[in-house]
């Protein structure tokens, strides 16, 4: 057979039931070869990045490898971006990227280049993959797919690029007789012992403990750890804290959710983690975004553990916060054997239930909810006189129309931190997004990847201005494929999280971000230009009629949310010196000295933590 069928096949038999594309001539024999099966099929994208990011919300639906196949030169450099996505995000993916015939490949490095969109992609490209290799012979093309579909699911996921010149792909090979790859050889084991050993020791001073928390990352979904997670913190009674990749794991109407936290720290305002004395993360790294710039005051009254796949992640001179116990191990083979021994020490020893520690952590939670009741009233948002609507008021109730089935899939920039703050999800609910490269523009395309995954779930968006105009290109798509996804665009006709930076660090000069070098075009002429349906929410009071009638409309759909000029996201730490619990807007002296790190009342207070009751200079 012809080896490029032999690829579309090979994907084909391991689920990949939508493969995304990009035409041209170097990778022409690899689409031809879907004419000559019915096992999966491709979808056309109008860009390439686009078929990259389709393919990042296709995967994260459906639990496997993305895959999409790409031209050679430039085709294949407009997949960096998404190869990055999966790379940073911990995301498994296959990436097919045609090359020029053999003969034209230059001959050695010193030479720039000899075949028209010749490109050593793979060099390129090494830095954000697990694996990459150009194929040289047709007899190991079953060797190598078979190698990188292993990589990129083995241990921390991650994208494998293939590269494949043109008469590789057209070249003939025997099935039969192809060199296989053993998977077995190449797998390490866990050292259980070891991690049992962590888990004794973490028993051990949860018994001792008195303010408890988990904090859980997106490893933890990736992990299919999701369900031992929850029952772990509900047999233990351990308030939660999710990352922004893990906001669909612990839920927000999960009995145990704390909040959310990091630099733009949600619900809670960090005081659950920064008061903790005993922490354990699963899945996630510890990054400047979570415990902000002033690292050494994070979590600082608590005994730290972590679990992670990534070895380089545990080496303490490595980590920005050094943890004090650093478990290798994947999140769902340690959430099973954790699970097990808490069951065991409960029945020798009554596990405590940390009550007050619990209530307290609710009482953060509710108190200190980024939404306030006056963002709803009909004129809570003006400028210049002029009345728009308010991201936050929108977003709540957004949140509470959508269901447990639907899935959102979320921009970057202000838009991932309005979604943080303000939308509340639901146990069963997906949500998508991309925290590692962030880059704007991923959630029109990652959302149609997301609905064609799963047609028969509501799909809807929430993308900036900004970032709809860098993927603009994808309503086409959207009415070549009947993807009937929802897209609500938060325009505020500038770079909001881009114009706050400037106002905090360039003394208000806000350069190239609008109104001064950006202004957003008029979305609805636009949209409606694609034969596509177009609303509008131009106040409060347009909300809950708009949203329903979106939502309940049988079609691909956009919604422009008119935000004029929002970019005040709060809470969130200012600048990168302060502890991240210290967050603008700051609490009067009187709520700060209640609340703020770590309180020094009842049975809590522990003469060895270090003074750190007082408020800092920025309440002065």
């Amino acid at each position: 057979m012809k080896l490029a069928d032999y690829v579309v096949n090979f994907l084909a038999d391991k689920g990949i039931d939508k493969i995304f594309v990009l035409y041209g001539a170097a990778n022409g024999h690899l689409i031809d070869a879907f004419t000559r099966t019915n096992k999966t099929e491709y979808v056309a994208t109008m860009h390439e990045q686009a078929a990259g990011f389709a393919a990042e919300g296709w995967s994260k639906i459906k639990d496997l490898p993305g895959a999409a196949i790409v031209t050679s030169g430039p085709g294949a450099l407009n997949l960096v971006t998404p190869i990055a996505n999966f790379f940073y995000d911990s995301v498994p993916g296959i990436f097919i990227t045609g090359q020029i015939n053999s003969q034209f490949l230059r001959p050695d490095p010193e030479v720039r280049q000899v075949g028209f969109q010749e490109c050593d992609v793979v060099s390129v490209v090494k830095p954000i993959t697990k694996y990459a290799v150009m194929i040289t012979r047709p007899q190991d093309i079953r060797f190598e797919l078979e190698k990188a579909w292993f990589i990129c699911r083995d241990k921390r996921p991650g994208p494998c690029v293939i590269d494949i010149p043109i008469d590789i792909q057209k070249a003939d090979v025997d099935p039969d007789n192809l060199f296989s790859f053993d998977a077995a050889a190449a797998s390490d084991r866990w050292d259980l012992e070891a991690v049992d050993a962590h888990i004794d020791r973490y028993i051990a001073d949860f018994h001792n403990s008195q303010r408890p928390v988990l904090m859980i990352g997106g490893g933890v979904r990736t992990a299919g750890a999701v369900d031992e997670v929850r029952e772990i913190a509900r047999f233990a009674r351990i308030p939660c804290f999710p990352t922004w990749n893990a906001l669909d794991v612990v839920t927000s109407d999960f009995e145990f959710y704390g909040g959310r936290i990091g630099t733009y720290g949600g619900a809670g305002r960090n005081f659950g983690i920064q008061n903790s004395d005993l922490l354990l993360a699963i899945g996630s790294r510890i990054s400047g975004r979570i415990t902000g710039g002033n690292v050494s005051t994070f979590a600082r009254g608590a005994k730290k553990y972590v679990v992670d796949v990534d070895k380089a992640l545990l080496q303490p001179k490595l980590q920005q916060v050094p943890f004090d116990e650093n478990i290798l191990c994947d999140a769902g083979v340690f959430a099973r054997r954790l699970l097990e021994k808490l069951k065991q020490a409960n029945t020798a020893k009554s596990l405590p239930r940390h009550q007050e520690w619990n209530k307290r952590c609710v009482e953060w939670r509710t108190k200190y909810d980024p939404v306030r009741s006056e963002y709803f009233k009909p004129n809570a948002y003006r400028v210049n006189g002029q009345v728009f609507t308010h991201p936050y008021a929108f977003m709540r109730r957004l949140s509470e129309k959508m269901t447990a089935a639907d899935v959102l899939v979320c921009d970057l920039g202000g838009t991932s931190v309005v979604v943080g703050h303000a939308f509340d999800t639901k146990l069963g609910q997906r949500y998508v997004t991309n925290n590692g490269n962030a880059p704007m523009g991923f959630a029109m395309a990652g959302a149609i990847g997301a609905w064609l995954a799963a047609p028969d779930r509501q799909v809807a968006v929430i993308i900036g201005d900004g970032g709809f105009n860098l993927n603009i290109q994808e309503l086409q798509t959207l009415v070549n494929y009947g993807v009937k996804i929802k897209v609500f665009i938060l325009n505020n006709h500038i770079y909001g999280i881009t114009k706050a930076f400037q106002e905090t660090n360039f003394q208000g000069r806000c350069e190239a971000c609008g109104p001064v070098g950006y202004n957003p075009p008029d979305f609805v002429r636009i949209v409606k230009a694609y034969g596509i349906e177009a609303f509008e929410i131009k106040t409060n009071a347009d909300i809950d009629a708009v949203v329903d009638q979106v939502l309940a409309f049988d079609g691909p759909a956009v919604c422009d949310v008119n935000c004029h000029d929002y970019h005040t996201y709060e809470p969130r730490i200012f600048g990168w010196s302060t502890p991240v619990e210290d967050m603008y807007p700051y609490l009067p002296r009187d709520e700060f000295q209640a609340n703020l790190c770590i309180e020094p009342y009842g049975d809590w207070q522990n003469p060895e933590m270090p003074d750190i009751t007082q408020p800092n200079t920025a309440f002065e």
